[in-house]
Formats: structure tokens, C-alpha cells, sequence
């Protein structure tokens, strides 16, 4: 899955007045777009730009005709297939920045995410067990190092999908991982792409993050 993505920062002034002083106010909002290039087969994506409507329905408009988008519900998948004309049989499963989807197009295809980059203090809830997660930031790189995962409990797993299987990275504290494969490499995750955790107990994926 190769990805491709525009940002363009957009600065937003704002004054306010005190009763003893005038003030300004600053803010940077980046929007932009990031496209996906989705094998014929399954992948599991993710949603790296936030909307005011993060539903299927709105983000996704153009897919492959009967391609399907599976979103893990904790026990099973719940599966949504593309009917044309911008429809989804159902269109209301959400796929917010932080969560994430396999999706089967069924032949290959470039998906496009148009949003705003999310910024500042930022939550990304994970629950005991099994569930499908992804950086809530248009980032790729190491999972701990660059993307601020740190929060995982020693032995929790990542399980990051490899087009036909799944290759396991178990963590061992202090920043050190097994990674399935005789090495220690640590989890890289690319823009748009989602993947796989086990954890031992519920915990929160917190990092702050700033375009500038």
C-alpha cells in the first residue's frame, strides 16, 4: 500500500480584547489530502485526516463496485459493501483518526482522505484485548519512536497486517521489541495504514503533536 500526501497550512488570526489588554490570538489549522494505493486484495487502512463527518458514507464517495470495508467490532467484523453511486449498504460505520478498517476492493484502487490534520494533546483510547488502532496524525515511522506509542504494557503485541498474514511484534519494555522475524526491530507504520493490538489491559495512546 503506497501513499501519497498534500498538506497546506493555513494561518488563522484572531484578536481578542481584555478589559486591561488586547491580546492575539493564533492558530494553524493543515488541511489537505492523502491518497492510498490499495491492492486488489485485503489491507488494512486507516482514516489520517479528521472531518466533521468521519462516517463511510462521507469519507469514502468512490470505491469498486461490491468492494468491502470490514471494521473490527472488539468480537467480530462488520462488513459494509459499496453499491455505487456513492452508497454503502451501511454507510454509518465510522472511521475515525485513531481507529481503522481491512478493506477488499477487489481490484486495485486509489483511495483519497480529504480532512484536517489534528493537532495539540491528543487521546487515542485502546481496550484490553484485541483491537484495530492507527496514528491519529497524516505520520509514518517507528511506532514508539516516531509515532508515541510508549504506552504499552510488557508482552503486548502489534500484529501488522502483511497482505497475506500477519506478522507479530511482541513488546519487552524499555522501548525494546521482538519482532517475529529473529530481530528487534519495532513496528514501522506507514501514512493510512492501521494494524492489530493485543494488550493485557486497557490503556491510552497519548501524544502531542504540532504541524510547526
Amino acid at each position: 500500500m503506497r501513499t501519497k500526501a498534500l498538506l497546506l497550512s493555513a494561518a488563522l488570526f484572531a484578536a481578542g480584547l481584555t478589559a486591561s489588554t488586547a491580546q492575539s490570538v493564533y492558530s494553524v489549522n493543515a488541511v489537505g489530502y492523502v491518497n492510498l494505493s490499495l491492492p486488489s486484495g485485503y489491507s488494512m487502512i486507516a482514516n489520517p485526516l479528521n472531518t466533521t463527518n468521519n462516517t463511510i458514507g462521507s469519507l469514502i464517495t468512490d470505491f469498486p463496485l461490491f468492494g468491502n470495508l470490514l471494521k473490527w467490532t472488539g468480537t467480530s467484523f462488520n462488513t459494509a459493501t459499496y453499491l455505487g453511486g456513492g452508497t454503502w449498504d451501511q454507510p454509518n460505520i465510522t472511521l475515525n483518526p485513531g481507529e481503522g478498517a481491512f478493506v477488499n476492493p477487489g481490484a486495485t484502487f486509489t483511495l483519497t482522505f480529504v480532512g484536517e490534520v489534528m493537532q495539540g494533546s491528543l487521546t487515542n483510547p485502546i481496550p484490553a484485548g484485541y483491537s484495530v488502532r492507527s496514528s491519529q496524525v497524516p505520520q509514518s515511522g517507528g511506532l514508539g519512536t516516531t509515532l508515541g506509542l510508549t504506552q504499552l504494557a510488557l508482552f503486548d503485541n502489534v500484529l501488522v497486517w502483511t497482505g497475506s498474514g500477519y506478522r507479530v511484534y511482541t513488546y519487552l519494555g524499555g522501548g525494546n521489541w521482538d519482532d517475529g522475524a529473529g530481530g528487534s526491530t519495532e513496528p514501522n507504520i506507514n501514512v493510512g495504514q492501521s494494524f492489530f493490538l493485543n494488550t493485557g489491559a486497557a490503556t491510552s495512546w497519548t501524544r502531542t503533536f504540532s504541524v510547526n
